[in-house]
């Protein structure tokens, strides 16, 4: 029992420090810019209209749409947008047009995933290095320079790992509520009515009293629940109590008494809100609490990278992006690990970001419209998990998803309205990959196909080579192919160059499925072909790392003993010219064309 409780404890503080990183640090800038405008005016009734919207946002869409819902639609135990969508897939296989339109919607959403990891760290770094105005107006010409340090240094560390540091996430996230908890709760002492706000009808009253004001603050609400997915996308690391005890027991808690602090520094102060955050920290308290929420920020950020490698990874294996080069960072933990492509991009995009909007409030117009599109997807995609994956009633699937969709619809109409302030930045970097990600899935089908239609059929070849069989050598040859069936041009180069054939030949196909895990008890398929030749095929899920010779050692008594040293791995690459008429636009067959030169080799990966 004592251990039990133990591991929960740990879990739990593990979910705090990863988790509820980026929700975390959203009162360093969302409270903020409902104000920031100006179309808010500073009245008793707006500020406890905006705190009861603050708190039936998180009650809503955080507690009740991923804690109690989305996070039952868990894909063997993982989560994510990758497990949701490979989840919904699986449900509609025998809709065959349904299925292509989850799909496409699915890519897109994982595609705003990736333009989150550029806005997030460079909206959260600003925000907190933005604390050194308020210790000297002198300090705001270095508020970029240094953001850009913090943020290089931070993905310059990625290829070390998170391991060492990573103990440290939960202790340095919990103090930060805590700290954040203790400031609110100073300024609520001296203005106990604000509290009045957690009643829904002040909520109600100024959205009707004030609905086209209203519909605008939406936008700069939202940027309180920014950061929710992550909630449902590390279910398979901590598991769901850790995640829901964490959220109940600490963070919202911490959260609500900061936003509230806030409101009862602005009803005393309206000048404050120009940074409330940092205006209600005593003046003794300024510099740790910059150097905390700095802290704060880099956990939050560090935690959304580490997501957006896991996502590189999987898309890779569900067919949409080109194989990358995959560096593991820790010898226990499978899921740590660095894609240095990926890593770069995102600094890249992290530096235009921070040089082009400069300031957290104006990275507020931007960052609030992908990730509420993202959460728009998400709950589409529940509903047909629970409509035909679970089998649940449509007037009960309607009922259950259709009032978050209505409440995401909202957030993201409101959003919207900041596409020319900049909202158009994160839906350009996601149309842009998007693109990528469906040039190389269609490439992949056409050359696929290409290959198909020029292969040579395995069984009778073996056969008509077996007529006259060539010279036989010691040893197993493994050939790679993309195709069960079909002879590998590597062994046609083979037979063609050293006129030998090895004394056993396996034809091995990988294959990845859209589940998380495949256990090694699945992970073999293996058919005679006679002639001490094997068909095998390898399966894996989307979150197992690909590993060949560790699979292939399955195949010790099962009529092929494989060993290590006389053991010899044949590949082919292909050779990828665009050409005119056949099936891609021109540009985008030279896109393929490139994406799949510059692919690290299928032994690599």
């Amino acid at each position: 029992m004592s251990t039990s409780k133990s591991s929960l404890a740990a879990l739990t503080l593990g979910a705090i420090g990863v988790v509820y990183g980026d929700i975390g640090t959203s009162p360093l800038y969302a409270f903020k810019e409902v104000f920031a405008s100006g179309h808010v005016p500073i009245t008793t009734d707006n500020v406890l209209g905006v705190l009861s919207l603050f708190f039936w946002a998180l009650t809503v869409v955080v507690s009740i749409k991923y804690v109690v819902l989305i996070m039952r639609a868990d894909n063997a135990g993982e989560g994510g947008l990758m497990a949701l969508l490979a989840l919904a897939s699986q449900s509609v296989k025998d809709r065959p047009q349904l299925r292509r339109m989850i799909l496409i919607l699915g890519v897109f959403g994982v595609a705003l995933f990736f333009g989150d990891g550029i806005i997030t760290p460079a909206i959260s770094v600003l925000s907190a290095v933005e604390g050194l105005e308020i210790i000297t107006p002198a300090a705001k010409p270095y508020v970029v320079p240094i953001s850009l340090l913090v943020l290089f240094i931070l993905f310059a560390a990625q290829k070390r790992g998170t391991a060492d540091i990573g103990k440290f996430f939960g202790p340095i996230t919990v103090l930060w509520f805590l700290a954040i908890a203790a400031t609110g709760v100073a300024q609520i002492v001296q203005n106990p009515g604000v509290l009045v706000a957690v009643a829904p009808w002040y909520a109600l009253r100024f959205a009707v009293e004030h609905y086209g004001i209203a519909f605008i603050t939406l936008g700069a609400v939202f940027l309180c629940v920014t950061g929710a997915e992550a909630l449902y996308a590390d279910m398979g690391h901590f598991g769901k109590l850790p995640i829901r005890l964490a959220w109940f027991a600490l963070v919202m808690p911490c959260l609500m008494l900061n936003y509230f602090g806030q409101g009862a520094l602005v009803l005393a102060n309206p000048k404050a809100a120009s940074n409330p955050f940092y205006l209600m920290t005593p003046d003794w308290a300024l510099i740790p609490m910059v150097v905390l929420a700095t802290a704060a920020t880099v956990i939050a950020s560090q935690a959304l990278i580490s997501g957006a490698f896991s996502a590189a990874k999987q898309t890779i294996q569900l067919g949409f992006l080109p194989r990358l080069s995959i560096l593991h960072t820790s010898i226990r933990e499978t899921g740590q690990i660095y894609i240095p492509a990926v890593n770069w991009t995102l600094l890249a995009g992290v530096v235009i970001a921070v040089l082009m909007f400069g300031s957290s409030s104006a990275l507020a117009a931007a960052y609030g419209i992908s990730v509420s599109l993202l959460m728009v997807i998400t709950t589409a995609l529940t509903f047909f998990v629970i409509r035909y994956g679970w089998g649940y009633p449509l007037f009960l699937c309607i009922a259950s998803t259709g009032f978050f969709f209505v409440v995401d619809v909202a957030f993201f109409a409101s959003n919207a309205l900041k596409i020319t302030q900049g909202g158009w930045f994160p839906l350009a970097m996601a149309g842009a990959l998007y693109m990528v990600m469906t040039t190389w899935k269609d490439g992949r089908h056409l050359l696929n196909e290409k290959l198909r239609a020029d292969s040579i059929d395995l069984t009778s070849f073996l056969d008509a080579v077996f007529v006259s069989p060539p010279v036989r050598v010691e040893g197993t040859a493994v050939f790679l192919t993309g195709d069960t069936g079909t002879v590998p041009n590597a062994m046609m180069h083979n037979l063609k160059h050293n006129k030998v054939l090895h004394e056993h030949n396996l034809f091995v196909t990988v294959r990845h499925h859209e589940v998380p895990w495949i256990g090694m008890h699945k992970r073999l398929e293996i058919e005679s072909l006679g002639h001490d030749c094997w068909q095998v095929i390898i399966h894996y899920g989307f979150k197992n790392d690909p590993d060949v010779p560790t699979a292939l050692e399955q195949i010790r008594g099962r009529g092929c003993e494989i060993e290590a040293m006389t053991t010899s791995y044949f590949l082919s690459r292909d050779v990828v010219i665009p050409t005119l008429g056949s099936g891609m636009a021109p540009w985008r067959e030279k896109l393929f064309a490139q994406m799949h030169h510059n692919a690290s080799g299928a032994a690599d990966f």
